[in-house]
């Protein structure tokens, strides 16, 4: 090849020549890209799904401290097990997936909290309160009004038996289970019992006057009123149940159930079932002039809701209609979950459209079955009249909340909008052959990617600011080369590091802030060998001035990023640090360490 261009460029002039290399050269290097760059199954302009490389799906959302996390059934885990091909059967679902943002479209991987392990002590010999698998679950936090400390409940159904809980100090945990078996089964008094009805999907809540509620229940026949919907009262522990649970008259009801308080209302959502509409018509019609309502009867596998002002009274439930149409892209089920985060309802729900993008591309076995994934849309909800308006669902996704990512304080490795190859680990549970499937380790703040050539994340939003950044900082480990790059993974790399370390070691290069400066989408790519990342950050071209008023700062404590005071200095990649200025302020920020 290079003969044949030198044979050439001898009957080309000086300046023709160089016009005529370059043009090669440029040629030469996007065909270099297009091969080796790994394929992305996510479009870098759209936020659909939330990730782009983990299957999930049943979701639910809590927010904390300016943070929204979202949790799972973990759908990858089947994927794994069955060797990524085959049908999804849940049964190898033992654990859940976690997500968070605070921007709405860059999305931090957690890992997975290990329900299976979590719940080995659970009672062995009575089948249906034991554990078996974690699916739909549904999470909620509250502060603790005698201790002070917040706590988080974790709900989860073990196949159709029933609803287990887990609890933590910190969104991400670490997790205990405790109770001994499952927290509502076929023994729980008012929950359906053994047959076509199951005790399953729980959805949890808090209302306005700290009292916990769970509602949960499904299948049963393919009629009109299938009677499997159920809602139940919490302890004050949020652990047990107080009482017996009563029906909730929900029509065409299937599964999904969720909670939610809005307006002083309890609005209680779920999945309408695949019943024939025209056989019940009459009986639609009949129901429509008893409750003295005039929505329509919802269509097959759609998002309805209800709202009561006593949730133990069965005819206070009052159906509004149906807001969340079914996802399609291949999904056969919908699950969904109403969240309001920082002034602003959306609609978190899964569909199969990661897989059909792998399947699209020969990534994946063309048979493969429904493995869902999670996306989320933004919902219009009238709190005054606890009203939810129909959800336009796309692959659009959110827009960005605020002014977008700030990259001065640590951002975390797995935090992207999407990805190319990526592989996750965490560092504190790797085998040692280095290559473990990371979806089966805790919840952790230790995560780490792990990318060979070609691979990349992608980060959406990115706020340099007008001044810009004088530094950009790595934490990482291997040997190779990563590249920053700006608007396409095709574009000139605006920052290059090296990396030659076996362990984690912060790498630090000078940018240009005149480049580094407003706000970018950010590729980060492996142009060479083979790296784990952990962390990176930014460091503002004004930093002396930073550094001068920090000198005025009392002593900070530092905390990992589940929220646990860290005491001494070994502690490596992401912290937060809490400490006060001059005037007496307190402040928090993320730094690598």
């Amino acid at each position: 090849m290079l003969k044949r261009i030198t044979f050439a460029a001898n009957f080309l002039s000086a300046m023709q020549l160089r016009t005529f290399s370059l043009a090669m050269m440029m040629a030469f290097g996007l065909q270099m890209n297009a091969q080796t760059l790994a394929k992305e199954f996510k479009a870098t302009s759209e936020g659909n799904p939330i990730s782009g490389s983990v299957f999930c799906a049943d979701p639910t959302a809590l927010e904390y401290n300016g943070r929204l996390y979202v949790y799972g059934s973990n759908d990858h885990q089947e994927f794994i097990a069955n060797g990524k091909k085959g049908e999804n059967t849940y049964g190898n679902i033992k654990s859940i997936v976690v997500f968070s943002t605070d921007d709405m479209v860059n999305w931090t991987f957690h890992g997975t909290i290990d329900t299976k392990k979590l719940c080995a002590g659970w009672t062995p010999s009575v089948w249906y309160k034991g554990y078996g698998v974690s699916w739909a679950p549904s999470v909620i936090w509250r502060t603790n009004a005698e201790t002070g400390k917040d706590e988080f409940f974790l709900y989860f159904c073990n196949s159709s038996h029933g609803v287990g809980v887990l609890t933590a100090e910190s969104p991400i945990g670490p997790w205990k289970s405790p109770n001994k078996e499952l927290m509502i089964h076929y023994d729980t008094p008012g929950a359906n019992k053994t047959g076509t009805n199951a005790n399953f999907d729980p959805g949890v809540t808090i209302d306005d006057n700290g009292v916990g509620w769970i509602s949960f229940g499904g299948l049963g026949p393919s009629t009109m009123m299938p009677e499997a919907a159920r809602i139940i009262k919490l302890k004050p522990s949020m652990t047990a149940v107080d009482g017996s649970a009563v029906k909730i008259p929900a029509p065409y009801h299937f599964e999904a159930n969720e909670l939610n308080v809005i307006g002083g209302k309890y609005v209680y959502t779920y999945c309408s079932n695949w019943a024939n509409r025209n056989e019940f018509a009459n009986d639609w019609n009949a129901y429509k002039t008893e409750k003295g309502i005039s929505a329509s009867a919802p269509d097959a596998c759609t998002m309805c809701y209800m709202v009561s002002d006593n949730p133990m009274d069965p005819n206070s439930w009052v159906y509004k209609g149906g807001y969340g149409v079914h996802p399609g892209n291949g999904t056969n089920n919908n699950h969904s979950h109403l969240q309001k985060f920082k002034g602003t309802y959306y609609h978190i729900y899964h569909n199969a459209i990661l897989r059909e993008n792998m399947k699209a591309a020969n990534a994946v076995d063309a048979n493969l079955g429904i493995f869902r994934s999670l996306c989320v849309n933004k919902a219009t909800v009238n709190e005054s009249t606890a009203t939810i308006s129909k959800v336009k669902l796309d692959l659009t996704g959110p827009d960005v909340v605020g002014d977008g990512m700030n990259p001065y304080e640590g951002v975390q490795a797995e935090t992207m909008a999407t990805c190319g190859g990526v592989e996750y680990e965490d560092f504190t549970n790797i085998k040692k052959n280095g290559r473990i499937n990371a979806l089966g380790n805790d919840a952790s703040e230790n995560m780490q990617v792990r990318m060979k050539e070609g691979c990349w994340t992608y980060l959406r939003k990115v706020n340099f600011g007008s001044a810009g950044a004088s530094k950009i900082t790595l934490r990482a480990k291997g040997e190779g080369t990563i590249e920053m790059r700006f608007g396409r993974k095709g574009a000139k790399a605006s920052a290059t590091i090296d990396v030659s370390s076996d362990e984690m070691t912060d790498i630090t290069v000078d940018v240009d802030p005149t480049v580094f400066t407003g706000t970018k989408n950010i590729f980060i790519l492996v142009a060479s060998g083979e790296v784990y990342l952990d962390a990176w950050q930014a460091t503002a071209a004004q930093a002396d001035a930073i550094k001068t008023i920090e000198r005025q700062q009392t002593a900070a404590q530092r905390y990992d990023l589940s929220g646990r005071r860290l005491d001494n200095a070994d502690h490596r990649g992401l912290l937060i640090e809490q400490y006060q200025d001059a005037q007496g302020n307190t402040h928090a920020r993320k730094r690598v360490q």
